[in-house]
């Protein structure tokens, strides 16, 4: 699988992940970077597509902002549990988050037994990332199937080095296909690039619409191109505005 060869912007809506998609991935979420040539091409390509561009991550939408600023996209976040459209206008659901305190106390041996272990919290989520143990994914699994076992509207989401417990409603395929109904994205063909397991709904949905899916690096996966990894496809996203039909 290559990566594809774009050359109408009247017809495409840009999905991107983040992290392991526009950002190498990092021991914390915090310690991420965003280049400076990946935001210009990012804002580029939002004029030349007439806002037809948004981020699908799982990640906060105000994370996504601060690196971002000043870019101000349409964002879905926590795997499509919110999302701003490109009206400025924020969905999410009313969600109670009393269940993250209950997954803390039950994985706090754990993590007092290994300070390395980093818990992220959201709207409506609450992540435990092992990269910095990655022989510990076996545990801090059972750790959190345990938690989560007698919690009612909770879902877990498996990614890479990480296990996340959110409420549960919506995926990034359900978020992608609420864009679509929507302008500037509307009558255009989805293109969505992702990196982890929890991207394949997004890449069942482009497929099934006739759209392009990317997987970025290794896997099995149903997307239907590939990039090596992060540098390759960023390489391709920067190079897509002339591609397109950009100055």
């Amino acid at each position: 699988m290559t990566l594809p060869d774009l050359s109408d912007s009247e017809r495409v809506a840009l999905f991107l992940d983040f992290d392991g998609t526009l950002v190498a991935i990092a021991d914390r979420p915090d310690e991420v970077r965003l280049d400076l040539s990946t935001r210009q091409a990012l804002a580029h390509l939002d004029t030349l597509l007439g806002g037809a561009v948004a981020i699908i991550t799982g990640r906060e939408i105000a994370a996504v902002d601060r690196f971002l600023d000043p870019l101000r996209l349409s964002i879905a976040g926590v795997h499509g549990l919110t999302r701003r459209d490109a009206q400025g206008h924020t969905h999410a659901p009313s969600v109670d988050g009393g269940f993250t305190s209950a997954i803390e106390k039950a994985l706090w041996p754990l993590l007092k037994k290994y300070p390395a272990l980093f818990l992220e919290y959201k709207y409506g989520a609450v992540a435990l990332h092992y990269r910095s143990h990655p022989e510990l994914e076996k545990a801090c699994l059972q750790a959190m199937h345990a938690a989560v076992n007698d919690l009612p509207g909770v879902e877990l989401k498996r990614g890479k080095m990480v296990v996340e417990a959110k409420a549960v409603g919506g995926n990034k395929g359900a978020a992608i296909a609420d864009y679509l109904n929507e302008k500037p994205f509307s009558g255009r063909r989805a293109v969505f690039a992702g990196d982890d397991v929890t991207d394949e709904d997004a890449f069942i949905l482009v497929n099934a619409r006739d759209g392009v899916s990317i997987k970025v690096g290794p896997g099995e996966t149903n997307a239907t191109y590939r990039a090596a990894g992060t540098g390759e496809f960023l390489t391709w996203l920067r190079e897509l505005p002339t591609k397109l039909g950009g100055l």
